[in-house]
């Protein structure tokens, strides 16, 4: 069937999406079972813990109305943990640790600490304790703090360790439990900028005793990112440093660090959410691993013995959160995804390498004549270098476009900024490409997993390079007739949606964007965000307030005089990473300016939308704006949104 691009129908649906679809991850072995959490949207977006028993049934173990999130860094992660048959987890609404039998269907408070969060913890089981990331907010007034704490399992006191920096991560027990490793960092910079590991003794009183560094920090004018501390079972610690430009995994023996297998490969991710697992030992002599090489992962065992790395050959091109069933045993769990398959729980056998999908994130089966199949880009980019991007093109079965019509485009950008996007399987892609649009999705200069040199590209340069590259995509694109550069839109969340802004004010490429959550103006974004990212803008801007007139000038707010691109802006109105006065002063200027422009806001949701109603009703309204500004006429039924200022031959 012939029809325009853009109009296609699709059995993508937003109703399907919402409600065949969950998040799944931070699956576990645990005496023999496995569990992992379920972020399910028809549940207003509430992560719940599953069990899956040796006989291969399945339950839930946490009930409503609990929600195993934390608030730590607002980002999270590292919410749960298992310990003599229960379940220690962060719930949502008050923030305090939980425990749950995991024969029993009701959790019974552990702490009372209001003001308190918890997240990243491991069990000090000789010390009857669990060692946390606690996160302070006790103080209204001024900053929240980050400590080190251990919260008794009988009581729910809780010690404080440690509290000499303003960011802790990864505690670490050594498996006689007599040393703890953890990392650190400080203002104003990000764990992927420059961190420090430490290692210490326990005393009898379960203070840390005799602290010392062991790496990271900065070393001669560089600055090294290290993540992820593990003791091998026989005491040795192991880390992932930046220090030979890429996450690499190091030893420590003897007062000197290794490289155990030198790699221009990125064994570690961007520390935004705690809980990091891309290796884990088999063994005294062996690590599986992940490792990602132009974000394409790879998994593979390392010899610790000759820093030998084989490759296991699997089916997927994303992969994440490993955990052993026990060392010796072998079988390993993971997520996976490739361009086909949806994200999943995966068991493998190592011996024979056979894989078994124990949950996926959908169920549907869907024919792959409505699937597009990414394409992996490299493209110049300006000042003769380089950005990545995976490209789809429009696919559905059904229908072709008349004559030689090219398909309209949307730009998509990641949040961060210094994060990533993987070919990973994704309905809400495919729910555009199913109805007609190309897909250009960015990882820009700065983007993480193509090593230090490339992620530093976005040092003082946010608001700039990754502009660049954007245009630069769609230039390539258009210079191969695979796209209508007439038709271009830019969408993107966070700090992908201050890109997208960014891209509609100072450049005259797009005819439309969609700013989810995104920032407007940076000046406020440094004035009034959370702790986490209080100084990320030192790095990728520069300093504030010594800087203002750099915060200005790259601040789409300020110049809505040079924007003439339509805009629908979605706003969670409880977020506190990107408040929602970024989104209703950008709409309020461009209202009076008289360009085309919607606001969607949202009661009770945050930073990133988890509700189905609401991830629903944005999909099909960005369609919807998309529609009146290119126009033609949707398939789907939606009921509108105002659309201030469309001239009436839209």
């Amino acid at each position: 069937m012939k029809a325009p691009y853009g109009s296609w129908k699709s059995p993508i649906t937003s109703d399907l999406i919402v409600a065949e679809t969950i998040g799944i991850g931070g699956q576990k072995f645990y005496q023999g079972e496995l569990f992992w959490v379920e972020l399910r949207p028809q549940e207003g977006g509430r992560q719940v813990l599953v069990r899956r028993d040796t006989d291969g049934k399945e339950r839930d173990i946490t009930p409503a109305p609990f929600n195993m999130r934390t608030r730590v860094h607002e980002y999270g992660g590292g919410a749960w943990l298992l310990h003599e048959n229960a379940v220690y987890f962060s719930n949502f609404s008050d923030q305090q640790v939980y425990k749950q039998l995991l024969c029993d269907e009701q959790p019974t408070q552990l702490t009372h600490q209001p003001g308190l969060r918890f997240a990243n913890g491991t069990v000090d089981a000789a010390r009857g304790r669990i060692i946390y990331v606690v996160e302070d907010h006790t103080a209204e007034d001024k900053e929240a703090e980050n400590k080190l704490g251990a919260v008794n399992l009988e009581t729910g006191d809780v010690v404080i360790l440690a509290d000499d920096h303003d960011f802790f991560a990864s505690p670490t027990l050594s498996p006689d439990g007599s040393m703890l490793a953890w990392v650190t960092w400080d203002h104003p910079d990000m764990p992927w900028d420059e961190t420090i590991l430490w290692q210490a003794d326990i005393g009898e009183d379960g203070q840390l005793l005799n602290i010392e560094k062991i790496s990271g920090g900065n070393i001669e004018g560089q600055k090294i990112s290290v993540q992820q501390p593990r003791f091998s079972p026989t005491g040795q610690l192991y880390f992932i440093s930046d220090k030979s430009g890429w996450w690499n995994i190091f030893s420590w023996h003897e007062g000197k660090e290794t490289n155990v297998h030198e790699l221009e490969a990125e064994f570690g991710q961007p520390h935004w959410g705690f809980g990091l697992r891309t290796y884990q030992f088999l063994g005294e002599e062996q690590i599986i691993c992940v490792y990602g090489v132009k974000n394409v992962s790879k998994l593979g065992i390392l010899d610790l013995l000759t820093g030998n790395l084989q490759d296991i050959d699997l089916p997927y091109s994303d992969i994440d959160g490993l955990s052993v069933r026990s060392h010796g045993n072998q079988q390993v769990v993971f997520t996976g995804a490739s361009a086909s398959e949806f994200p999943g729980v995966v068991v493998l056998e190592l011996v024979s390498g056979k894989t078994k999908v124990i949950k996926q994130s959908t169920v549907l089966e869907l024919d792959k004549g409505y699937l597009s199949v990414p394409e992996t880009i490299e493209f110049p980019a300006e000042d003769g270098e380089h950005a990545h991007a995976f490209h789809y093109p429009p696919a559905n079965r059904d229908y072709e476009a008349p004559g030689d019509e090219k398909p309209p485009l949307i730009v998509m950008l990641h949040g961060g900024p210094t994060s990533a996007t993987s070919n990973a399987l994704n309905l809400r892609t495919q729910f555009w490409t199913s109805r007609g649009f190309a897909v250009l999705d960015v990882n820009y200069r700065g983007s993480t997993g193509y090593g230090r040199e490339y992620r530093d590209k976005l040092l003082g340069n946010w608001g700039i390079v990754d502009v660049q590259d954007t245009v630069s995509g769609c230039n390539y694109l258009g210079s191969k007739n695979l796209v209508d550069m007439e038709r271009l839109a830019i969408r993107g969340g966070s700090a992908g949606g201050y890109t997208t802004l960014s891209a509609l004010t100072f450049t005259d490429t797009f005819k439309a964007g969609a700013s989810h959550f995104g920032v407007s103006d940076l000046e406020a974004l440094a004035k009034d965000t959370h702790k986490f990212e209080s100084r990320y803008l030192d790095s990728v801007v520069g300093p504030y307030p010594e800087q203002l007139e750099v915060y200005q000038q790259r601040s789409p707010i300020h110049h809505v005089d040079r924007l003439s691109s339509a805009c629908i802006f979605f706003q969670g109105l409880e977020d506190k990473v990107v408040p929602p006065n970024q989104a209703e002063t950008m709409v309020e200027a461009l209202k009076e300016k008289g360009i085309p422009v919607a606001y969607v806001p949202f009661e009770g949701e945050q930073h990133g939308f988890r509700r189905a109603e609401n991830i629903k009703r944005c999909l099909d309204l960005e369609l919807y704006f998309y529609s009146r500004i290119f126009g033609f006429t949707t398939a789907d039924q939606i009921e509108p949104v105002e659309i201030t200022n469309l001239p009436g031959n839209l």
